[in-house]
């Protein structure tokens, strides 16, 4: 057998996209499976944004870019931030790359060295973890639920902060929670950060994605003395129904921009040319389908908190933000399906698909014992249709 190395150990595989590839062989078979797992939004992307790529396609934008971004992307991306948070950051702070998930690696080999602490709220996005090991860091958990609507305390902060955490990781809204900060609660953690000289990743991949007319803040904004510490990670991914043209980009001070874009220039080098003519139409064109997706994805959210709600063994939290529902499922915990008790996230997971031709994603790789969750990414029919099944198999449950 070939030697790998040491590295390719510990990291795990993309569980969801385990999950969807599982769903996608099953449908491939014929059978009617309804998708909870896909962490995408099921709306094509709009018009005139494809147009803007076809467009440089055919103006020949075919060749390489300047490894950090074209300049007008950089430039774009600038102005929203100067827009939508009063911030000012120069063409220089900022870095695209192939993906916000591409950002966030960029980012860690950029500043992680071998033994410094990584801090993860949990929940957590699955990828954090297996980055900062790739990384050489070590991964710390602050542990939330339910009580706090999976939102970290100040003083949860303050007790996990050390002088070895070299890293603090934010993602508000959260997958997979759908947990948002307001911004008293943003206000207090910058506080606690302000005295500790850690750097500190904002992944604001959901920014535009709440509902109830919150309205997201930045913890730069909300104290500017983090700047220099704060590095800002965002994309067009699920804003604009973009996940397959790959494009997330990083603000942050010059020198830290500087180190992740050698990582990214021995790597992939630049972002796709054409992709990025998109990402400038996606930033500068119109707003208005944005506001379409998110106002459907509202009505899904209230529709998904409410089937899961009527199950037995089943509660779930209604969230502020993203497109996610992470409901508590311990309550069917110490129940048997054919015989097999079902004793974590995984089992019941595994029933769910085999039982009720329904795909969820396990809670174990974000972080929890308790829970599972669900995109609610997809249509009010299917929805429904799977709350149904989950109902109907539950029932079955012994």
């Amino acid at each position: 057998m070939t030697k790998l190395a040491q590295r390719t150990q510990g990291i795990k595989p993309s569980v969801t996209l385990a999950i969807a590839a599982k769903a996608g062989t099953l449908r491939a078979e014929g059978v009617d499976v309804v998708n909870f797992s896909a962490g995408e939004p099921d709306f094509d992307t709009p018009e005139h944004i494809k147009t803007a790529a076809v467009t440089a396609l055919r103006k020949g934008m075919t060749k390489y870019t300047d490894v950090k971004g074209i300049e007008p992307l950089r430039e774009a991306i600038t102005e929203k931030y100067r827009h939508d948070h009063g911030l000012s950051y120069r063409k220089d702070e900022v870095l695209v790359s192939c993906g916000a998930k591409h950002s966030v690696y960029n980012i860690m080999q950029a500043t992680i060295d071998p033994g410094d602490e990584v801090l993860i709220p949990a929940p957590y996005w699955v990828s954090y973890s297996d980055m900062a090991l790739l990384a050489g860091g070590v991964s710390k958990m602050i542990q939330t639920n339910e009580s706090t609507g999976f939102r970290i305390t100040p003083q949860q902060l303050e007790d996990a902060l050390t002088p070895r955490t070299r890293l603090f990781i934010l993602n508000s809204p959260c997958n997979p929670t759908g947990a948002t900060y307001n911004q008293d609660e943003l206000s207090s953690i910058a506080r606690i950060l302000e005295k500790h000289d850690c750097l500190i990743l904002a992944d604001d991949i959901y920014e535009k994605i709440v509902y109830e007319n919150f309205r997201v803040h930045n913890l730069v904004t909300l104290n500017p003395g983090l700047r220099e510490r704060t590095i800002i990670v965002n994309g067009v991914s699920k804003t604009y129904a973009m996940t397959g043209w790959r494009i997330g980009y990083a603000l942050g001070a010059a020198d830290i921009i500087a180190a992740a874009a050698k990582i990214q220039s021995q790597s992939t080098s630049n972002p796709t040319s054409i992709s990025q003519a998109a990402a400038l139409e996606a930033l500068r064109g119109p707003q208005d389908e944005v506001l379409m997706m998110v106002r459907e994805f509202e009505k899904r959210r209230n529709a998904i908190v409410d089937g899961l709600n009527s199950i037995a063994g089943i509660k779930c939290l209604k969230p502020q933000g993203a497109f996610y529902v992470f409901p508590n499922v311990s309550g069917l915990f110490g129940k048997r399906a054919k015989g097999k008790k079902l004793a974590a996230p995984c089992d019941v997971a595994d029933y769910l698909l085999d039982e009720a031709q329904v795909a969820v994603v396990p809670g174990e790789d974000f972080g929890s014992r308790e829970h599972i969750r669900f995109s609610y990414a997809t249509s009010l029919r299917d929805i429904e249709k799977g709350c149904e099944r989950i109902q109907a198999a539950i029932k079955k449950l012994g």
